[in-house]
């Protein structure tokens, strides 16, 4: 019993020293360039989780992806045509994804003291053809969406399928930095500073999208709005 026990303090010893390597790396970047772009860094198992949980959810259960919030959200296929599942601790797997990003937010927090106060997130489901124009996800002070996350879940990814995110540095840059969208890389990135799209897709590409929010409540406003 006592080797069972030791065996697995050991495993949870080594899962968190590897959790706060990542987490420090991505904080380092973050904090001497303003993005962070980590290949394998979504933990294995919470990775095929999720990716389970991705394939086995109804077409129902997604919608077009729209723009803005509440009374000024709206579609538009000119810029977007991706469709949206927002995600919940509901299952063992949306819990298991949202107990990391909630430990990622605390490293964040106590290494750069962003004030990083919520996260929201959902899937995304860029079927052949689709894309994300180029788009900032917050505008400099009219939003409290502070951080933005993606998370790639397509294992079999090819150079050729299309579907990349560019991230650009700013306003001006054409160039852009491409990131393929393999199976597990984590992107993070200031999301007041970095104009961003995802080429169109050759088959069916899905991913997580989600964000880290500062605290924007006052006593008339609720803060995230639904």
């Amino acid at each position: 019993m006592n080797v069972l026990v030791n065996e697995r303090l050991a495993a949870q010893s080594d899962r968190k020293k590897v959790f706060e390597e990542r987490a420090g790396r991505i904080c380092d970047d973050l904090q001497h360039q303003g993005y962070s772009v980590q290949p394998s860094c979504l933990p294995a198992e919470i990775l095929v989780a999720l990716q389970e949980q991705v394939r086995t959810l109804d077409a129902s259960e997604f919608f077009r992806a729209g723009i803005g919030r509440n009374t000024q959200h709206h579609t538009n296929d000119f810029v977007r045509s991706d469709k949206v599942c927002w995600m919940t601790g509901e299952t063992l797997t949306g819990k298991a994804w949202l107990d990391w990003a909630e430990a990622l937010r605390v490293a964040i927090n106590r290494r750069l003291f962003m004030g990083l106060f919520s996260f929201e997130s959902h899937y995304a489901w860029y079927q052949a053809g689709a894309y994300y124009k180029r788009h900032y996800d917050a505008f400099r002070g009219q939003t409290n969406r502070v951080l933005s996350v993606v998370v790639y879940l397509n294992s079999d990814w090819a150079a050729d399928d299309g579907g990349e995110l560019v991230l650009y540095k700013d306003a001006q840059d054409r160039d852009g930095l491409r990131v393929t969208p393999l199976a597990g890389t984590l992107v993070v990135f200031l999301s007041e500073d970095f104009p961003h799209e995802v080429l169109p897709a050759k088959r069916d590409r899905f991913s997580i999208a989600g964000w880290y929010r500062v605290n924007a409540s006052s006593s008339d406003t609720l803060d995230p709005p639904r």
